[in-house]
């Protein structure tokens, strides 16, 4: 997929909530043309929980999380799908 025109993308997936019946929301939002030091966005829970983070931040997150749950065992069904990027 090609980049949107403003140069922000969007990804997002929905993780089941642990009652069965509602879900969580989780979305990352790139903006490289943002003028400040942070074009990653993160949102947990529609909103609730959010953070704005620089390149660097993001990876060490994502290497810290990424060996934190897999140490949790193998994952879930859920997660098992591809995060397609999204223009909103």
């Amino acid at each position: 997929m090609t980049a949107p025109i403003d140069g922000r993308t969007f990804y997002r997936l929905r993780a089941p909530g642990t009652d069965g019946a509602t879900s969580t929301a989780v979305s990352v939002r790139v903006d490289p043309a943002r003028p400040d030091p942070y074009p990653v966005y993160l949102a947990v829970g529609g909103g609730r929980r959010r953070m704005s983070l620089t390149p660097d931040e993001a990876w060490a997150l994502w290497r810290c999380l990424s060996e934190a749950v897999a140490s949790l065992g193998e994952p879930p069904e859920h997660i098992r799908t591809r995060v397609a990027p999204a223009r909103r």
